[in-house]
């Protein structure tokens, strides 16, 4: 088999673009690796009716070979003196615009990950690197066609992080959260 110098070159097109995008998933963890480890606090929850409730707030944020991932939980105290607790994780791999990453919520049958469907009443999960900032968003579609999206920004601080929480209904707001999350 004859080589010709067009097959060369094509194969050199293709050995760069694999070294880019190593260099580019390199980048990306390099950003995150600044996030990584364990923060808890506690907060008073402000609600859109102008109540509060406290919490006590905690999230790991750890690298895997392809990205990140985000872990948190919330402890909310009742008034009877009980604690209702959610927890969640979310995978995060790079997407083709830089500093933003797609959610790796589920695999599809070709076992790639792929974005949850907003349509079938599931969010729709990212998050990007600005700065000192590490943001997650997350969109719900209601049957009705409303929306809510959820903001957690979390901003390297001395010490931890600060977190600064907001949801939005159909463009009013319902709750916001602002404390520092002390590293562990």
């Amino acid at each position: 088999m004859r080589v010709t110098r067009q097959m060369t070159s094509w194969a050199a097109l293709a050995v760069a673009a694999l070294l880019l995008l190593a260099a580019a998933v390199q980048a990306a963890q390099a950003d995150i690796s600044r996030f990584v480890g364990s923060y808890t606090g506690s907060a008073e929850v402000k609600s859109a009716d102008g109540s509060t409730q406290d919490r006590d707030m905690s999230v790991t944020i750890s690298e895997t070979k392809q990205g990140f991932v985000v872990s948190w939980t919330t402890s909310t105290f009742r008034p009877d003196g009980s604690t209702k607790q959610k927890s969640y994780k979310v995978e995060f791999v790079p997407s083709d615009r830089g500093d933003v990453y797609a959610s790796a919520m589920k695999r599809n049958v070709f076992g790639h990950d792929v974005q949850l469907d907003p349509m079938k009443g599931e969010p729709y999960v990212w998050s990007r690197i600005e700065g000192d900032t590490l943001s997650v968003y997350s969109l719900f579609v209601s049957e009705d066609g409303g929306y809510e999206i959820q903001q957690f920004n979390r901003t390297l601080a001395e010490g931890g992080l600060e977190l600064d929480y907001k949801s939005v209904r159909n463009g009013e707001i319902q709750r916001t959260v602002t404390t520092f999350l002390e590293a562990e």
